[in-house]
């Protein structure tokens, strides 16, 4: 008995492996569920020659378009966004979006949609994708309520999620292991929601995202296929 104490004491005093950040690029579908036509999407993470990563997101359909970029350092397991981009363009809902992260002067400068933008800058604050990075690493930490700063606007708004538990998930590259993550809302004040799912033996890679839009539009992203660290993403039953 005291043998296998001492087994377990010595588990629980090992360093948490701590989450590696690694390069990937994944293409899904795209179906916006009141329109009968299906678009693409493409999420890629890149390191940059300097030590900087890259995220960014780009979907297409015939009517719309939608580019998204983010430019960020890690410095002692914390995500630092450096610059923002944002541009979406047909369906009537053209917008675009610069920010800057300047973490000399502590202020984020830009604009969105014309409107000037500038707020404090404090350690922790996210620009609309790296909170989706941020999101996946304490997943994978295994935590099961996040809450993050991100700049929304000219605004700075808190994002909440909860895991929900796992489920497998039908793609094109196979049935893959998921965490069900929400993104938590007061119901009084938006009836809008979203659902991710992140693959657990991919390095929490996003392979599926549904969200329901104020005026009950739906959007969905499927995974086709992936690389993660350039490993091809290979489901049961591929």
């Amino acid at each position: 008995m005291r043998r296998a104490l001492l087994f377990v004491c010595a588990l629980l005093t090992l360093p948490v492996q701590a989450f590696e950040l690694k390069p990937f690029s994944a293409s899904y579908t795209a179906d916006w569920k009141q329109l009968p036509i299906s678009g693409t999407a493409e999420r890629s993470l890149k390191r940059l020659d300097d030590g900087r990563w890259q995220l960014g997101f780009e979907a297409a359909m015939l009517v719309a378009s939608l580019t998204e970029q983010s430019t960020f350092r890690v410095e002692n397991d914390t995500f630092l966004p450096l610059n923002y981009r944002f541009n979406r363009s047909g369906l009537g809902k053209a917008k675009q979006v610069e920010l800057d992260f300047d973490w000399t002067e502590k202020q984020v400068l830009g604009s969105d949609r014309g409107d000037p933008v500038r707020l404090l800058l404090n350690r922790g604050l996210q620009d609309k994708s790296t909170y989706q990075l941020v999101l996946q690493h304490d997943v994978a930490d295994g935590k099961k309520s996040m809450s993050y700063q991100v700049v929304d606007g000219d605004e700075i708004e808190t994002y909440d999620f909860r895991v929900l538990g796992e489920e497998q998930v039908e793609t094109k590259a196979g049935t893959v292991d998921a965490l069900k993550v929400e993104r938590v809302r007061d119901p009084t004040q938006s009836n809008r929601k979203t659902i991710l799912w992140f693959a657990k033996d991919w390095d929490y890679l996003l392979v599926r995202l549904h969200q329901v839009e104020k005026d009950g539009k739906e959007y969905q992203i499927m995974l086709e296929e992936g690389t993660v660290d350039g490993k091809p993403v290979k489901g049961r039953g591929k």
